[in-house]
């Protein structure tokens, strides 16, 4: 039997949390990452995942968590102790090592999340890597042709990007981001939906692009993960892999390494 281990990825917009086995993923809940959550809430949600997946959260080993909301921190470690009466190690803090030197001028810059992706497209795919990940922003992470943590790029989500142009423009509507039927709109609605959508596309093709044009990178796949990948891949043929729980999985490979399993 192997260990149960519990991660969880919280970032901006959603809190996502998944049960491991072993490298087997159990489950996986998502939560919305609500800003003024009480560590009370945290737990009765905890709580309300584990009753409704059927597992004990007693009988949880460790907790890995890669954060990138700091007020999220503290009452997510107040819940996960009283509900599965376990601190979790947070990566970036100096008990928890990942076995990647960072190129960053700080590396505590880096978002926790973006080393998890850069260990966790190593360990699958070898070095050099290129992890894309569309979520609230849309970011890049590159791994070295050396295999370490070399840098990597940032642009606004796609969401974001449209969100703020309807905030700034008093006429436009609020719209929801999808492929338009035609490419040319012929109403505001459609019109911002076409343009969003293929500058995001015509945006990370081209990144991808300069990025294999760089030394030492022509052939580095590229791994991609996000909320918002399923969104958009039909129209980047650029991406060989598609990780929807790219960061779960590095977050477990952490864990076994530092809770020695």
């Amino acid at each position: 039997m192997h260990e149960k281990l519990l991660v969880a990825d919280i970032g901006n917009t959603q809190m996502v949390f998944g049960l491991f086995e072993g490298e087997r993923l159990i489950t996986h809940w998502r939560l919305s990452s609500e800003r003024q959550v009480t560590a009370d809430e945290l737990a009765w949600q905890l709580h309300g995942m584990f009753e409704q997946s059927g597992q004990p959260a007693d009988a949880i080993h460790g907790i890995m968590v890669a954060s990138v909301v700091p007020h999220l921190d503290t009452p997510l470690t107040d819940a996960c102790q009283r509900i599965c009466n376990k601190r979790p190690a947070m990566v970036g803090s100096s008990e928890v090592k990942t076995g990647m030197a960072v190129d960053y001028k700080n590396p505590r810059e880096v978002g926790a999340d973006r080393i998890v992706n850069a260990v966790a497209a190593r360990e699958n795919f070898g070095a050099p890597a290129i992890v894309l990940d569309c979520g609230t922003a849309t970011t890049f992470d590159i791994v070295s042709p050396q295999g370490r943590y070399a840098g990597g790029l940032i642009l606004p989500g796609v969401e974001m990007a449209v969100e703020a142009l309807c905030k700034r423009a008093a006429k436009l509507p609020e719209v929801s981001i999808k492929r338009a039927d035609v490419f040319i709109g012929r109403d505001t609605v459609t019109s911002i939906q076409s343009g969003s959508y293929w500058a995001a596309i015509d945006a990370i093709a081209g990144l991808i692009r300069r990025l294999r044009q760089q030394p030492g990178y022509h052939a580095a796949p590229v791994i991609a993960t996000g909320g918002l990948i399923p969104l958009l891949i039909d129209d980047l043929p650029e991406i060989d892999h598609h990780l929807p729980h790219l960061t779960l999985s590095g977050l477990q490979l952490l864990a076994g390494k530092h809770f020695e399993l």
